[in-house]
């Protein structure tokens, strides 16, 4: 076989298979047809190549082709770190900003909401008097509250409450199908438990403690849970208002998202879980204590609006990947 001739009449295939690996990202069903196609035909042409041995670098063009077309056409086109890299450098931080009025909004009606009821309890003697006895309020303002933070071991602690946060937030996120309804119920839940505890510790003159206790771990810790709850109410809305898409393509688009958010969160959870079992209640300074979730809760805030902003702006959606796992073929 003259090589020459065999690739003078293959270079348009070829170079054709270039073209198409370059433009992946943007090719139409058909162009997706034709690569597959091309991919098969160039893997033949290249064993003839190399069972001639006439011609290494020729060999050695039509292997890279190939090995291009065949990440293109598997969308196994990076390694597991630079995926888990580009998850927390892109993918997290850009659902996070694309959907920040959502948890943004939540946080606010549920601090609201607790307000009202840690207001009211405390200012209401038979509100106060229907969460339990004198004795059995005194208690918990006086003893269990504060014990609550140090009578587990540190590390134990942090891993209760990180499984019980991500377990919470979960439900807030996966209930999010049942058009938000019953995320709104586990918001409410979690408002008039933190309304009641604040309640309860002002009427008997620990609001001190209650600050002290739950600042430095519940900032970042409600941030995240709040964070779940807009994700669940905006998969809900995209079932009730799917705009230009179809309602099970809106609910599809917005439930991949929203895993991805629910495996960033465990990472969220686990440091708010660090800070309130080696913190909350273990550091005697109040306002050092304070001071490490508010940095905490900064750092957040600083990785949505600039590294999240900036996947945003460059397209990140949270949406699976361009390149398709499977290929449609003709």
């Amino acid at each position: 076989m003259d090589i020459d001739v065999f690739a003078a009449a293959h270079a348009k295939e070829w170079q054709r298979l270039d073209e198409l690996v370059r433009g992946r990202r943007s090719l139409s069903g058909e162009e997706i047809d034709e690569l597959v196609e091309l991919y098969q035909r160039v893997s033949t042409h290249l064993s003839v190549v190399r069972s001639s041995g006439q011609d290494p670098v020729l060999a050695g063009r039509l292997s890279s082709s190939v090995a291009r077309a065949r990440s293109a056409v598997t969308g196994s086109h990076s390694s597991g770190w630079a995926d888990v890299g580009s998850f927390f450098t892109r993918v997290f931080p850009g659902i996070l900003y694309r959907l920040r009025w959502w948890w943004l909004g939540v946080s606010v009606g549920t601090v609201l909401v607790a307000t009202a009821v840690g207001v009211w309890i405390a200012n209401d003697p038979e509100a106060l008097a229907a969460l339990g006895t004198p004795e059995d309020i005194a208690r918990y303002v006086e003893y269990e509250f504060a014990n609550y933070y140090v009578e587990t071991p540190p590390a134990s602690f942090a891993a209760q409450v990180w499984t019980n946060n991500a377990w919470v937030s979960a439900q807030a996120i996966i209930f999010g199908v049942f058009l938000g309804l019953p995320t709104l119920w586990v918001l409410l839940v979690n408002a008039i438990g933190i309304g009641s505890a604040g309640g309860m510790m002002f009427a008997l003159g620990r609001g001190d403690v209650f600050f002290a206790l739950i600042l430095p771990h519940g900032l970042l810790e409600l941030t995240a849970v709040f964070v779940a709850g807009g994700v669940g109410l905006r998969i809900g809305w995209s079932i009730i208002s799917p705009g230009d898409r179809t309602r099970m393509r809106a609910l599809g688009e917005e439930a991949r998202a929203a895993i991805a958010v629910a495996l960033g969160l465990v990472v969220v959870l686990f440091i708010s879980g660090l800070i309130e079992g080696l913190v909350t209640g273990w550091i005697t300074n109040t306002w050092a204590a304070i001071g490490i979730g508010v940095v905490a809760e900064v750092l957040f805030f600083l990785y949505v609006f600039t590294v999240g902003r900036k996947a945003y702006e460059e397209g990140e959606t949270g949406d699976i990947a361009d390149a398709p796992a499977a290929v449609p073929v003709a």
